[in-house]
């Protein structure tokens, strides 16, 4: 067992490094939106969507590619929607990526054509412990996997005869939130077969964590299949995107088995081939999910797998943008796209919008520079950052006390940003409803708590900190520019104007508030 872990780390190790080489082919970070689930089931839908698209501030769209209407009968295949979505992409100057919806669409078999969905003999469900079947082709029969197999390929075909230098289409992904529902595992007579090939319960028990992992094993594998004939074909980058196992709840509840963090080890050693698992992200805890799905290799590390971010699907909502901000600055992520974003409001697409404009601009300037992410609400309001001897107190912007919005009941809207260091005593801000204050390590150690009123001043008779009567010691650090700048396509950065004063409280931070969104050229001096 142990040389088989050593000789799994080392296939991962290498697997690892040759998806780094195809991620780094992508043309550009990805600013993207993912359609709604029928939004490009006709040519009108994809002529009328994609510019739409455009005008947000994408530069790619994530597009379901249906096998239902791809092979509407059995090897006769049918392209006019794919072509059709990379030729208007094409026209908008829009990069593609396809999901295809194959097999399996949230669990489900919903996307399979109606000759599979009627054949059960020849193409067999999942089922439950007491023999129920679901609504969810069995990975353990052949004959699904060869019918999903052909399609895919014949897809990938047509795409390289299509976009052969991948101009357009620059990525793919295999099914769409792989998993099993009702029952955490597949108790058919072809899956209680490998169950007991595989001696699973000697190894890992007979409770429906242990059943999760077998599924999970057998959901990469079959993927597995498909990744390979995808590489034969045309090589892009692929991933597999997960539901999240949120809310407390067990396997069988969510879609269990799925490219979820805790089955990493059962992806990548069933999976080899796939570039990415991605975090489709809903529910609370945006940050907590960056963080599982932002792995990585570290020389240190020896074996750890690398799996860089990458967001396909999250909630279109009004903190979309900033949340945005935090994902590329905090983990360098390849790319963020709110779902359903051709049926939001233009109150939910407008942070996109304003979010996207600020990434473009910042994503000019040289980005082997460090970074930190800030995404704010009204619970997680401050994180302080030592920044080699610099010490930046950042926080939300409703806890400046004048803004009554702060105080009127509602729900705050997440504030972020991105801070960017240029070098010593010199950032970039970028993004929405932030402040920070710049302190000296001993200046910070020696600061006094002062409770303000809504003038941002001391409230009367509120100095009582026993460390006011201290001799203060050290340094001071202290603004000696702020600056709201745009940049140009070379990295420059063009002048606006200049915050000071009450912009500024009066030398005291640095802010942008909640609703603008503006690129801080920030400097700083010790005295």
């Amino acid at each position: 067992m142990r040389r088989l872990i050593i000789s799994l780390i080392t296939l991962v190790t290498i697997q690892s490094a040759f998806a780094v080489d195809r991620l780094s082919s992508l043309p550009c970070p990805i600013l993207g939106g993912e359609l709604s689930n029928s939004a490009a089931t006709s040519v009108a839908d994809i002529d009328e969507v994609m510019p739409r698209m455009r005008a947000l501030g994408l530069n790619t769209v994530l597009v379901p590619a249906y096998w239902e209407l791809m092979e509407p009968r059995e090897q006769m295949y049918d392209y006019t929607l794919i072509d059709r979505t990379i030729d208007v992409a094409r026209q908008e100057h829009l990069h593609v990526v396809f999901l295809w919806f194959g097999a399996w669409k949230n669990s489900m078999s919903c996307y399979t054509p109606a000759w599979f969905k009627k054949d059960t003999n020849r193409f067999p469900r999942a089922m439950t412990a007491e023999g129920k079947q679901m609504e969810i082709a069995s990975c353990f029969s052949d004959n699904v996997l060869q019918a999903d197999l052909k399609a895919f390929s014949a897809l990938m075909r047509h795409i390289h005869e299509k976009d052969p230098q991948r101009e357009v289409v620059i990525m793919m992904q295999i099914e769409n939130e792989i998993g099993m529902l009702e029952s955490a595992r597949d108790h058919s007579p072809l899956a209680e077969k490998a169950y007991k090939k595989e001696r699973w319960a000697e190894h890992y028990g007979t409770d429906e964590y242990a059943d999760e992992k077998f599924m999970a094993l057998s959901y990469a594998r079959y993927v597995e299949h498909l990744a390979l004939a995808a590489r034969e074909i045309h090589d892009m980058p692929l991933y597999v995107n997960a539901a999240m196992n949120s809310r407390g709840r067990r396997p069988g509840e969510y879609p269990s088995a799925g490219p979820l963090a805790h089955l990493i080890d059962f992806w990548h050693e069933g999976a080899p081939s796939i570039d990415l698992l991605a975090p489709d992200i809903y529910d609370t805890g945006f940050k907590s999910w960056c963080a599982q799905y932002a792995m990585p290799l570290r020389p240190q590390d020896g074996g750890t797998v690398k799996n860089r971010l990458f967001i396909p699907e999250s909630r279109c909502c009004e903190n979309s943008g900033v949340r945005a901000l935090y994902a590329f600055a905090e983990h360098q992520a390849l790319g963020f796209s709110p779902f359903a974003i051709d049926q939001a409001s233009e109150k939910e697409t407008e942070s996109v919008t304003k979010a996207y404009t600020l990434l473009r601009q910042v994503f000019n300037v040289k980005r082997s520079l460090n970074s930190w992410g800030l995404l704010f609400d009204q619970e997680d309001r401050e994180r302080i950052i030592d920044d080699d001897g610099v010490i930046m107190t950042c926080r939300h912007y409703f806890t400046l006390p004048w803004d009554p919005r702060a105080t009127d009941g509602s729900t705050w809207p997440e504030g972020g940003a991105m801070l960017i260091r240029l070098g010593k005593f010199d950032y970039l801000l970028a993004g929405s409803g932030v402040v920070i204050d710049f302190k000296a390590p001993t200046e910070k150690q020696q600061e006094q708590q002062k409770t303000l009123g809504e003038d941002g001043f001391a409230e009367a008779g509120g100095n009582t900190d026993q460390k006011a009567n201290k001799r203060f010691s050290g340094k001071r650090l202290g603004l000696l520019s702020v600056d709201e700048v745009s940049i140009s396509d070379d990295g420059t950065m063009q002048f606006l104007r200049r915050h000071n004063g009450d912009q500024t409280h009066q030398g005291r931070h640095a802010r942008i508030g909640v609703g603008e969104w503006k690129i801080l050229h920030i400097k700083l001096y010790e005295y």
